[in-house]
This record gives C-alpha cells, structure tokens and sequence, in this order.
C-alpha cells in the first residue's frame, strides 16, 4: 500500500510497526500522505486498500482473523501564496511493493495534474508548481495510481484525495456597496442611526481570525461614531447646523483579525447630508422699504414687492404676509407670490394726491409651517415698514353731482332750467371747467347745457307720456386741455301735468233684451288717462246734456272711476228701434279738469226665458215672426230633398260613364302625347310610335267608298259609327285656305311668346303622311272628296263636351258659307 516516508526517528518507528503488522496481507499497499502542516492543522492518515479487501475505508481482515480499520485518506495542505523559487513540496504517496528498484510508476489525475502538481513517477513525490490563491480555488480533487512499470499492471486501485489550499491574511476587507451617501435632520440628538456600511473579507471565515472585521472612523470623528461590529453610523453631537454645514465626508475604515496588529485594513468615504429643519425665522433684510406710485393708478396696481430671508429650504421657506397697521389695511393689500415668495404690495382703494402724499404700511412675514419642537428658539416673524408716495398727475375736473335726480315739469318752455351740475379740477383751484354732453346718449337733443356754468336747460317740448325719463351723460374738460375729461351720468325725471283727458277704455257695446225689465245693469263703463297725477286718479261721469233726459238708460257713478248703465224703461221693439248710441261724458280730477266724450252702442236682442241672448238681427227677428215652426220644417225638407235629387241624378250619370263603349270610353280620352326632343325629319319613323297619330277607330269599312254623304246617308241614322264612316278623306286640294288655321297658330305663338309664365322650352311635333296607300284616314276638314258645302258637321255636336269647340267652329264656318252662297 502506498505510504508517506517518514522524516523524524518517531516517525520511522511508526511506520516500521505499520510495515511489519500488514506483511501478512498479500496485495496490500499501504499510501500514506506526508506533509508538514503548519501549526493548527490536522495529521495524515492512510487509507487501506487492495483487490478483494473492499473501497478505502473497509475493516482488514488480519491474520488470525482479526480484523483491522483500514487508513481513512485525508486532505493535503498546500500553503496559499508560496513566493519561493522551487516548487513547493506538498506530499508523498508510497506503495509498500516498493522494493526501492523503480518498478513501480506512481501517477496522478484530476484538477490541477500535470501543470499545477507534478509527482515523481519513481518516488511519487508531489510538488506545487504554481503560486495558488485560496480565495479563487480552496481545494483540488486528484487521483492517484500505482503501475508495474514493466507490464504498466495497475498494482493498486485508484484511490481519490484532496489538496486543501490553507489560507493566509492576504485579502483586506472592501466595502463593496458603495458610494455611501445618507442624510440626517438637523440638531438630532446624539447617537441618531444616520446609516450602516458593510465590508467583505475574501479570507477564510472558517480558519483564524483572518476574515473577523471590525470598523471604526478614520475622519469625522468630531461630528460621527461607528459601531465596531455592526457599521452602523450615529451621530457625536446634537448640534448639526444645516446652515453651518450641510454635508459631511465621513472616513470608515474595516480591519481584518479582529483589529489585531497585522490585520489589514480598508476604507471608504462615506457622505452624509443633513437635511433642513424650520429653526431660523423669516428675517426681513431691511427694516424700511420705500415705493412711489401715481395717484391715478387704478385698483389692484402693484405697487412694489418686498422678500424676508430665511435660512431655512424648502417648504420651511414658505410665508405668508400680511399688513398690521389699519392705515395700511384700508388703503394697500398684501398678497404672497407662491414662485418666490415675494409679498406683493397692491392699491386697495384709490389715491389721492391732494388728500394725502405719503402713506405708511406695516407689513408681517410669517412661516406657514412651524416645528414645535424649536418654538423655543423664539418667534417665527418679522416686520417692516413700507412707504408708499403718492405722485401728483394732472388728472380730469372731478363732479360733485346732485344727490338726486333732477326734475322738470313735461310743460316747460324750450329754454327752461333743469339744473346745474359741478365740476372742479383737483389739481388747480379755481381753474376753469368746460361741460358738455354727450350726444350718444341724447341724440334727439333734448336737453343743452351752458358750457360755462354746467346749467342743463330744455332743448325741445317734453311729453311724459312719451318718456318719462331721460339718463344723459356730462362731461366736464379742462378749459386749456380738452384731453382731460371726465364723465358724469344725470337722471332727469319728466313731472306730469294733467294735458289728456280720459277715455273710455274700450269701444264698448252692450245689449239689452226686448224684455228687459227697469233698473237693470247692461254695462259697466271704466276709463283710462295717460296721465299720472300724484293724487292718483279721480274720475266723473255723465251723460251728456242732449242724453240726460233719455228715458230708455241711465248712468251711475260708481265713485270708484267706474260707472254702471242700467235700464230705465220696461221692455224694448226691435222693429222700432234696435240700435241706441249713449254719449257719456267723463271728466277727470286736474287741474285742470279735462273731459272727453264716448258713446255706448247698445244693441236691442232677442232673449230665451233665462236671459240668454238668441239674436240682435232685425231681419232674423221679422222672419222669425212670419214663419211658423211647421213652415220652417217644411223649408228644411224641401232642401233636403233636393239634395238628395241632385246626388242621385250625379250618380247616375257617373254610372251611364262607366258602361260607355270602347270606342265612347277612348273618345273622352285625352289623346295627346308629349315630347320634350326633336324628331329626326321626315324620314324618321321609328322614333315615334306612329300609331298613336293613326285613328282609334277601325275604317277598313270605307276603304274604297266615297267620302261625302252627311250623318243621314248610309240608312244608319244618328248612330256615332255611321257618322265616323262619314269622315271624309284628305285630297290634296290646291284651292283650299290655310290662313285661318296659319292665324290661329301665329296667333298662339304671340301669345307664348309674351306670357312670361310659360316654360322656355317648347316642342313642336310635325307628323305628315304622304301616298294614297295609307290606311289611315284623314281626321281634318281642309280638304274632303266632296266641296265644303256638300259636308254636314252637325254631328260634332254628339261628341261630347271634348269636341265643342271644334263642332262650334265647323258648325259658324259652314253658316258663313250659307250666307255668302244666299
């Protein structure tokens, strides 16, 4: 079994007492691993092993048959950092078939074999090669193996051990979460947690002191403290000044082997702002402040801005000001600008510079927010004066208007006074002042005014009636510079006089039944005065003294500017008389007193036995009076009667329409057809359906007959188809006339042409047929196979209503031919 040789005499005789006591087990080798360890470090054992004797760690069974604990293998050390020039020993493996001749051929495999450890093939000796560092490889796995150089025989199972690299202090602590920056408020009391660095040590946790770190504070230590163990960083004192210093670089230093000398040591910087606290109030810098401004400035113009400091950041930095002082508060408002928390110093009310040239305002400036915590410190405000000049400008005359409405009498003469109104310039006593008005709000020229003296006088005759009150503007100017003007509004109210007299209300009219009985009421007359005296209205009525002796009404005053008309005879005659005119005369209260007359129409009517009112016409009343009830039922019939005559003869006839022949029923058709385009000439034929020119009725029955004979000729007397078959056909005729119908036509032209409502587009449709092979006889009367007196057209006449107007025109023409022949 491979052994590790001995170096010391106690070490031989170890090994001498292990050889002899495994002589017996044939197979065995015993390996033993020798190093020097440095101090702390464990010894070496072996590990017993062979073929048939089961894995390292296996009982042994011994001769005798007593069994033996075989070697455990255990761990090589290799000192980390080795800065020799030769390799460094590490160990030694070792088979007890080793008879020293170099048969045996020792090997390793693994992590590190053959470039970092390198073995002796004959002695089996293991060296370290390269400078090995702990913190990036703590151990190697390596195998090692026992050959027959000769047959390269495996003499020993592969058996696996480790290279353990032992730590030395060569790694300083580092502070791997930096930058460190933290914050604390000021004036914290001593030993607030402000924060905690933390620091890493690459050496072995497990192996000496070498990764034990401790801190404390290289710089800062006036103002910080650290704790050794934890890195927690507190303050040293309760009096940080944010306004002082707010910010520190504190100096942490962490060291290995708990602070031991030797140890090593890192550091870092770590920053630590203080944050600010509401504890300084505001300051104003100065304790008086002056602004100017001019006395026409308008309400709500700045007047200047003024900031009190505070040491203080952020929202402890945010005031509010206010004015103290009640001079200040009446005349000057103080607002906050939020963006730069400025006080802003505004007018509150006009100025003047005549009444006063300089005021006098306190202002305050106040935190909004203030820490209790530093109320100890002392009040958190501050004032100052500011002083406010008012600056004289030439401003407009200024009005001292009437406190009332000016009045006049609606009577005044043109001329006459209203009032006088005032103006006077502010700057300059005694300066003279021009007025005048403005004639936007009086274009009628009502009203003038003396440009000297501000008197306002009638320009034309007032009527209350018509406006009652008048609002016109003045201006006031100076005399030598017109640009300075001002304007004044005037109330001018129009007194009434009594000029119109009372009317009655409406045009009334009242009726009263042929049976009325004396005393009774038929109408209550009220009346209306366009006038408004300040008594109120007062008015009397009479009739009139041509009426006052009428025995048919009479008229009571109310005493309330009414009056009621009552009856004063039994019953009333129609026939005598069925209409009264009452002139009433009212007369109101002046002064003074104006009258007017209105008449009263009173109807006589006809009333039922409950009063109501049946008729108030005369005519109905003597028909009513001639005719009985039974006559008047009698009326009634007849007319329903002949109502009934009427529809029914209507019926029939729309009956006797609707069985008309075929050839009746396409007679009373309207036959025309329209067309909106133009036709392609003579040749064009098929543009049209020309059937719709060809005669409804069939004449293949005349075909070759003669074409004269009247309505009697044909033995068919006044039957509609045997005057058909009497049409005669077209000849063309070289004497015929055409200047009636050419007239006719032109004549209709002209009259197209002159009615503007007619549509601008007409159409002329033109159809002629020529040949003597044409199957469609001719409906016109120009030209006939017989002369024009031989044809009788009296049958037109049965055509119906359609063809009066033609039967009417053969039927003259054929009368002037008589008479011209007689």
């Amino acid at each position: 079994m491979p052994v590790a040789r001995p170096k010391t005499p106690a070490h031989a005789a170890c090994w001498s007492v292990m050889a002899k006591g495994l002589q017996g087990f044939p197979w065995t080798v015993l390996l033993l691993f020798w190093a020097v360890p440095p101090p702390g470090a464990r010894a070496v054992h072996a590990e017993v092993g062979g073929p048939g004797l089961g894995q390292p760690g296996d009982p042994v069974l011994l001769a005798g048959g007593r069994v033996k604990r075989g070697w455990v293998w255990n761990q090589f050390f290799v000192v980390e950092e080795y800065t020799g020039t030769e390799p460094l020993y590490v160990g030694k493996i070792h088979s007890d078939s080793d008879e020293g001749d170099g048969s045996i051929k020792y090997t390793i495999s693994g992590e590190g074999a053959g470039t970092i450890f390198l073995i002796d093939e004959v002695t089996g000796d293991i060296h370290a090669t390269e400078r090995l560092d702990r913190e990036q490889k703590t151990f190697y796995t390596l195998r090692a193996q026992a050959r027959d150089r000769q047959t390269d025989r495996l003499l020993e199972p592969e058996s696996e051990f480790i290279i353990k690299v032992q730590d030395i202090n060569d790694s300083e602590p580092r502070f791997l979460g930096g930058p460190y920056i933290g914050s604390v408020a000021e004036l914290s009391p001593v030993g607030t947690s402000v924060m905690q660095v933390m620091a890493s040590d690459a050496d072995d946790p497990t192996y000496g002191s070498s990764a034990r770190v401790v801190y404390s504070v290289l710089e800062g230590e006036q103002h910080f403290t650290v704790d050794s163990k934890t890195g927690v960083i507190r303050t040293a004192v309760a009096d940080l000044d944010r306004e002082t210093q707010d910010r520190y670089e504190v100096v942490i230093r962490a060291t290995d082997m708990a602070g031991q000398l030797g140890g090593l040591s890192g550091s870092t910087t770590v920053t630590i702002v203080v944050t600010d606290v509401n504890d300084n109030p505001p300051r104003f810098p100065q304790k008086l402040y002056q602004f100017s401004v001019v006395e026409t400035a308008p309400v709500g113009t700045a007047v200047g801005r003024v900031k009190a400091e505070d040491s203080d950041v952020g929202a402890n930095t945010d005031m509010t000001y206010r004015v103290k002082d009640e001079e200040g508060v009446e005349m000057f408002k103080v607002t906050t600008d939020s963006d730069t928390q400025e006080a802003v110093i505004t007018v509150q009310k006009p100025l003047d510079y005549e009444s006063k040239k300089v005021h006098t305002v306190v202002v305050e400036a106040l935190n909004k927010f203030v820490d209790p915590r530093f109320v100890d410190l002392g009040t958190f405000r501050d004032q100052t004066i500011v002083r406010v000049s008012v600056l004289d400008v030439d401003e407009p005359p200024e009005f001292r208007p009437p406190s009332d409405p000016m009045e006049v009498q609606e009577d005044a003469h043109v001329g006459s006074v209203v009032g006088v109104v005032t103006a006077l310039d502010p700057d300059t006593a005694n300066h003279p002042v021009r007025y005048a008005i403005d004639r936007s709000t009086d274009a009628e020229r009502i009203f003038d005014i003396d440009a000297d003296t501000g008197a306002i006088v009638t320009g034309k005759v007032l009527d209350r009636e018509t406006a009652g009150w008048h609002n016109i503007t003045v201006l006031a100017m100076e005399a030598e510079n017109h640009s300075q003007v001002s304007r004044a509004s005037l109330r001018i109210r129009i007194l009434d006089v009594n000029d119109n007299p009372p009317e009655l209300a409406t045009p009334y009219e009242a009726a009263v039944c042929e049976d009325a009985k004396p005393g009774q009421l038929i109408q209550t007359i009220s009346v209306v005065d366009r006038d408004e005296p300040q008594g109120g209205h007062r008015f009397y009525f009479t009739l009139v003294p041509e009426a006052s002796h009428s025995h048919h009404f009479s008229l009571l005053d109310v005493k309330d500017n009414t009056a009621a008309v009552h009856t004063q005879r039994v019953g009333f005659n129609r026939q005598e008389q069925d209409v009264y005119l009452l002139p009433i005369l009212v007369v109101d209260s002046g002064p003074p007193a104006l009258s007017s007359t209105g008449t009263l129409t009173i109807r006589v009517c006809g009333c039922d036995s409950s009063g109501a009112i049946q008729s108030c016409n005369s005519t109905a009343y003597v028909m009513s009076a001639t005719l009985s009830p039974g006559a008047l039922i009698a009326l009634l019939v007849c007319v329903l009667i002949l109502v009934v005559l009427v529809l029914l003869i209507l019926t029939l006839k729309r009956h006797h329409k609707s069985h008309l022949t075929p050839e009746e029923d396409e007679d009373m058709r309207d036959n025309v057809i329209k067309y909106n385009d133009e036709g392609g000439g003579e040749q064009d034929t098929e543009a049209y359906d020309m059937s719709a020119l060809r005669s409804l009725y069939d004449f293949s029955e005349i075909k070759g007959g003669d074409g004269g004979g009247g309505p009697g000729e044909g033995g068919l007397g006044g039957n509609l188809a045997s005057e058909l078959h009497a049409l005669p056909q077209w000849v063309q005729n070289p004497d015929l006339d055409f200047s009636l119908f050419r007239d006719y036509i032109c004549k209709k032209v002209e009259q197209a042409d002159e009615d503007v409502s007619v549509p601008p587009y007409d159409s002329f449709q033109t159809y002629a047929f020529e040949g003597s092979d044409s199957p469609v006889p001719s409906l016109s009367s120009l030209g006939t196979w017989s002369s024009g007196s031989e044809q009788d057209f009296s049958y037109l006449g049965g055509w119906g209503p359609r063809f009066r107007q033609l039967a009417a025109l053969y039927a003259g023409r054929k009368g002037e031919e008589e008479g011209e022949e007689s």
